[in-house]
């Protein structure tokens, strides 16, 4: 597998070769998924720091590069995260950006199905080596198939923070998020509905918080989650 980070004798590859899946990857999408990568590809293209796998962009200035108000830089910077492909290395603050770095291992794995679009020479250069073998001490929780992400069509301030909670742990997903309805928005009152009265009380108990704060990333207009039932 290549590298994934772009330092030492094979850097400037690194960096031709991801920007190329990119590319490969986004034209096989419809069209919004392709500006989305379209924009991602710019902005690491203009702003990224390859040594330090930094990207500390300002609202601001993201949005005079794509064109597009505050807001939109907001969602679509969310999206990036649900998707995987951006991490959040330390949260925004007053004065200070958030800072990302590229999840270059999950942009790979997305866009394996295009490698052989490209070339027989290209995908047989990304799949050259064995990944590492993981450690033997660690014990995964056991995951009953693939989890499916939330669609994100859904630009809702809720379906975007379904999918920030799915990047971040398919599993408390699947468990207790996944079978929440948004009811209504009133204001900053987002209501959500549980199947069952206990679900409910589970996740008003023990996950507002954590939902408040992905929400509020989305929509900082949010200042309460209701769960009921």
């Amino acid at each position: 597998m290549l590298a994934t980070k772009a330092v030492g004798r094979n850097a400037s590859a690194l960096k031709y070769d991801l920007l190329t899946v990119m590319g490969a990857f986004a034209l096989a999408q419809e069209k919004g998924r392709q500006v989305l990568v379209l924009r991602l590809m710019t902005l690491v293209t203009a702003r990224y720091n390859w040594a330090r796998d930094e990207l500390a962009v300002g609202q601001r200035e993201i949005a005079r590069l794509w064109m597009v108000d505050e807001r939109t830089v907001k969602r679509e910077m969310a999206k990036l995260r649900a998707m995987g492909w951006l991490r959040v290395k330390r949260q925004g603050a007053r004065g200070r950006v958030s800072e990302y770095s590229l999840a270059i291992d999950r942009i790979l794995e997305d866009s394996r199905g295009r490698w052989a679009d490209v070339g027989p020479d290209f995908e047989l250069r990304l799949s050259g080596s064995e990944a590492e073998a993981p450690d033997e001490k660690v014990v995964p929780l056991p995951v009953k198939g693939k989890i499916p992400a939330p669609d994100l069509a859904d630009e809702t301030e809720w379906g975007m923070a379904k999918a920030l909670l799915h990047a971040e742990d398919p599993a408390l997903y699947a468990a207790w998020v996944a079978a929440l309805r948004r009811v209504e928005r009133a204001g900053g009152r987002l209501v959500l509905e549980a199947p069952t009265r206990f679900h409910a009380s589970y996740v008003a108990s023990h996950l507002t918080g954590r939902l408040l704060s992905l929400c509020r990333g989305v929509d900082e207009g949010i200042d309460e989650i209701r769960v009921i039932a």
